[in-house]
């Protein structure tokens, strides 16, 4: 359908027809958009995997790459993917409009998101499952079952080293209630298993919470998110409170803030802490292009991204200093040195220590249980939101006329059929080789590619001229060198270095062979939406194809049609200003591209 709209042209009344494309739908206040990324990046990032990530490379030693690569590669992209995402209104896979032969890369990020969906939410169900069993008269981890062998009370307080070598082979509680009462775990040699029925009633309940949420649009996600974003906060203040005054907490705490400068030189160390940042802000998942595309043109997005990503770095170190803390008492009643020697690494730190901590609280450990599983369940329901937002925006995007109820409530069935996968006994190990190849090598790769799409296809250049028009922002030469160079040059060093030092996840080899084809079907769709893209342009002649495929669709720029207009006009008189180009010296045209 076409919208024919009345224009003056030298006197002469002029009918024109415009596209009638569905209008998109908009946050119902500025700070709606700012606290729904807040739930969105502040979530399992930084609550779930961070404190064990640093714990894995030794604590302090662990927080200074992370602050600098933070500051490096986590600030630029953010801002870069909310200017973007705002500026057209687009979803992370039709924002590629802007070089239609790079269109893979949003397609394959959609399908690594929905690799996160499958197995975000059933962590989220672990959590409602602990939560709901806090509520007991005694936590159901604190003793020992029967059944289970070379089993200590987690709630014994002084547990003595007394046993020699055979204590070494002593199990906590906490540690047994997950792996059998809870998640049933066996190696996945031996199959994956049928899903708990517990488990999988949790899992229902969780993405019944999703889907309800989401059915009624981004607006019901905006009014969520004053709850989702806001109280977490009073209950890690309340943690953390508690958790500075447990005997050998500031052992844990100063473990976790002082850091061992000889891993500095550790490239292991590095390729963690990049990593860590994608998750820990959601980059490079497609979460945030989706969130700000639901902005209003003008909204000071410069600020909303400043404030989010300060305050997700407070939150990681906060809550790295509760979980630290809590390890540090852990150490102290079992008498152990070393804070390392306390839990096993890995998802356990949160689904074994911290329970198997809380049975030790003297005082009230129902409660303190209560609040930490509620914080972790509501941060989990604000990050599975953003996830799904992701997926729902791109199909929308590719089919605006499909009601947001239908895509949104099919995106939930799909996804709670394939997250019954993980939990069966051989869930968690499954879930190791997901996150590993269909997330962490994924997201990495397609990174690499966003950003040379963004800073060098597109231009950094023409990046910043859009933010002046779009903000009335002059953009400092420190986001220009980041987007343009330093950024996209460290992105690429880590992932050689990941992919170079290379191992295979502790499960048996086909599993691994189907994370490699996971990684391979997201990163395919690079060249195949290439083809595409070069194979629709109307230009006769291949390089006159492949050429305008790298070009902006005519339809590129703000969605509502008079901007886009004045934005058109602006840039036919930046470019009527703008000298001649002089393609002879490499320096010149790197200069232009990235400080013009």
């Amino acid at each position: 359908m076409r919208d024919l709209r009345t224009m003056q042209a030298n006197g002469i009344a002029l009918t024109v027809a415009i596209p009638n494309v569905p209008i998109r739908e908009k946050w119902g206040k500025g700070v709606e958009f700012m606290l729904s990324c807040i739930a969105y990046s502040v979530g399992f990032g930084n609550i779930w995997k961070f404190p064990y990530t640093a714990l894995e490379n030794g604590g302090g030693a662990f927080l200074i790459p992370y602050l600098v690569v933070l500051f490096l590669i986590g600030r630029p992209i953010y801002y870069l993917e909310m200017v973007m995402g705002q500026f057209c209104s687009r979803g992370c896979v039709k924002i590629y409009d802007m070089a239609p032969i790079m269109r893979g890369v949003g397609v394959g990020q959609s399908l690594a998101m929905f690799v996160v969906m499958t197995y975000y939410t059933p962590v989220l169900a672990i959590t409602l499952y602990y939560l709901v069993s806090s509520f007991s008269s005694e936590l159901p981890w604190s003793k020992c079952d029967p059944s289970w062998s070379r089993c200590i009370d987690s709630k014994d307080r002084e547990f003595h080293n007394t046993n020699g070598s055979q204590s070494l082979h002593m199990n906590v509680s906490a540690e047994l209630f997950f792996t059998k009462t809870v998640m049933h775990r066996a190696p996945l040699a031996q199959g994956l298993g049928m899903p708990d029925m517990n488990l999988t009633l949790c899992l229902l309940a969780s993405w019944l919470v999703v889907a309800v949420i989401l059915i009624k649009g981004i607006r019901s996600t905006g009014k969520c998110a004053y709850f989702l974003a806001i109280f977490p906060y009073v209950i890690i203040l309340i943690l953390f409170i508690h958790a500075c005054t447990l005997e050998g907490a500031s052992k844990g705490i100063l473990f976790f803030l002082t850091p061992d400068w000889s891993k500095l030189f550790d490239p292991r160390v590095w390729m963690e802490a990049v990593t860590q940042c994608f998750f820990s802000l959601s980059i490079c998942f497609g979460g945030i292009i989706a969130y700000s595309s639901f902005n209003n043109f003008s909204n000071n997005v410069y600020r909303d991204a400043m404030i989010i990503s300060w305050l997700d770095t407070f939150t990681s170190i906060i809550v790295g200093c509760i979980v630290f803390g809590v390890l540090g008492n852990l150490a102290h009643v079992t008498h152990k040195e070393d804070i390392q020697d306390v839990v096993r690494h890995g998802p356990g730190l949160t689904f074994m220590a911290y329970p198997d901590a809380i049975a030790k609280f003297e005082f009230f450990p129902q409660l303190f249980s209560v609040l930490f599983f509620l914080m972790l369940f509501i941060v989990g329901i604000g990050s599975n939101l953003g996830v799904v937002t992701s997926i729902i925006t791109s199909i929308r995007d590719r089919c605006p006329t499909l009601e947001n109820w239908k895509v949104a409530s099919l995106v939930s069935v799909v996804g709670f059929s394939l997250s019954t996968i993980y939990m069966a006994p051989g869930g968690l190990d499954l879930l190791d080789v997901f996150d590993n190849y269909g997330a962490k090598y994924v997201t990495l790769t397609l990174a690499l590619f966003e950003l040379i799409t963004f800073g060098w296809i597109y231009g950094v250049d023409r990046i910043c001229r859009d933010i002046k028009f779009m903000l009335n922002i002059e953009t400092g030469k420190f986001w220009r060198i980041c987007w343009g160079i330093l950024t996209p040059l460290v992105v690429a060093v880590i992932l050689v270095g990941c992919m170079v030092q290379h191992q295979p996840v502790a499960v048996p080899k086909e599993y691994n062979l189907v994370g490699w084809c996971v990684y391979l079907l997201a990163v395919i769709q690079l060249p195949l939406w290439a083809i595409y893209a070069i194979g629709t342009q109307k230009k006769t002649g291949l390089l006159n194809k492949v050429r305008n495929a790298f070009k902006p669709t005519k339809s590129w720029g703000p969605e509502n049609y008079h901007t886009r207009e004045s934005y058109n006009l602006y840039m036919e008189k930046v470019r009527a200003s703008s000298d001649a180009a002089d393609e002879s010296n490499v320096v010149k045209i790197v200069y232009r591209r990235i400080f013009k």
